[in-house]
């Protein structure tokens, strides 16, 4: 019998739990793998990392609040290694909170206290976003000014090197480049960004925003992404091309 969260024939997604509270652990584990995932725990962030290099998981559900090194640490850490997708869980909710986890690389982020069944949707809604599937094996790019994106390897290119971003940054550049002087909402560039059902707070949007322009602009040039007041942002481009 397959489960909902794998498909006949299909190889189930892994997902490492990091989490130093046994029972927390130990729910998250059973509802997760009744969903169909299979799932490995660590109980603190030095595990967590020897765990991901020596047998990478799909997806990273990350407690903030971690012995020795904290939640934060580890998802920098991660990021700077790979592309997992990480969940941050955390009691920390402030907008100040969420900015930073954000900040730090994680696609998500589930507070504290939660319903595990909520975690697994978030799990199943950030997979579907964050595997290859839409674009895996797309040759398709787009280019503009000194900008290229290679939609299938996820790769940006400026000004002839590449530059590292992070998938909601991607994500933002590719709306962006496809719609040249379309002035997105701060609505609109958050599902765009982290999927139809988050609820992004406008600052949160603004950050990912300001970390992009630091990547991709240079100070002898002028702006890319402008701020259209009122409304949110655009980018200040002729049209974009688009390979296939």
């Amino acid at each position: 019998m397959s489960h909902a969260g794998a498909p006949a024939g299909a190889r189930r997604r892994r997902i490492l739990i990091v989490e130093d509270d046994p029972k927390t652990a130990a729910t998250l584990c059973l509802y997760l793998e009744h969903a169909g995932f299979e799932v490995a725990i660590a109980s603190d962030g030095a595990a967590a990392l020897r765990k991901q290099r020596a047998d990478p998981a799909d997806l990273v559900l990350l407690d903030v609040m971690l012995p020795e090194v904290d939640g934060l640490a580890v998802c920098r850490a991660l990021r700077a290694e790979s592309d997992v997708a990480t969940i941050l869980v955390t009691a920390r909710t402030t907008e100040s909170d969420k900015l930073e986890g954000l900040g730090a690389g994680a696609d998500d982020y589930v507070s504290k206290p939660f319903s595990p069944r909520e975690v697994v949707a978030r799990v199943r809604a950030v997979l579907r976003r964050t595997l290859p599937g839409r674009d895996a094996g797309s040759r398709e790019r787009i280019e503009s000014r000194n900008i290229r994106l290679h939609l299938g390897s996820r790769e940006a290119i400026v000004r002839g090197k590449p530059v590292g971003l992070t998938r909601a940054e991607f994500d933002l550049l590719a709306a962006f480049l496809r719609s040249p002087g379309r002035a997105f909402t701060r609505q609109e560039l958050a599902r765009r960004a982290f999927g139809p059902d988050y609820e992004a707070l406008d600052r949160t949007v603004d950050a990912h925003v300001m970390r992009l322009r630091r990547k991709i602009e240079s100070s002898s040039e002028p702006p890319l992404i402008v701020t259209v007041h009122g409304i949110g942002y655009k980018l200040a481009d002729r049209a974009a091309r688009s390979d296939g």
